[in-house]
């Protein structure tokens, strides 16, 4: 999978990041790049996003209320999307997802 990159300013969530299901292996990595005030934490679904209305997002373990920095993590297990939530703030979050696989 290609590069893919979405951002936040101020509080709610960003676009969703629909991932391959069939890559293998799975992993994927990710990175948040702060500008300006935020608290934000990355979340994942294992719902579909293209055929479910409102999916279920849990927390990343240890990508969760990060405060004004930068901060990375990856996914070794399959998930269907990524995104990101900022929960307070004004400033962005902005999320680049790598996936192994598929270029």
């Amino acid at each position: 999978m290609r590069q893919q990159v979405v951002s936040k300013t101020g509080v709610g969530s960003s676009a969703t990041i629909p991932m391959n299901l069939d890559s293998t292996p799975f992993n994927v990595g990710f990175g948040v790049v702060v500008t300006g005030t935020v608290t934000y934490t990355v979340q994942h679904s294992f719902d579909n996003p293209w055929t479910t209305a409102n999916p279920v997002w849990f927390d990343h373990p240890t990508v969760a209320s990060v405060v004004d920095v930068n901060a990375d993590g990856n996914y070794a297990f399959p998930v269907a999307a990524i995104k990101v939530a900022v929960t307070s703030g004004s400033g962005t979050a902005t999320l680049t997802v790598i996936q192994a696989g598929i270029a």
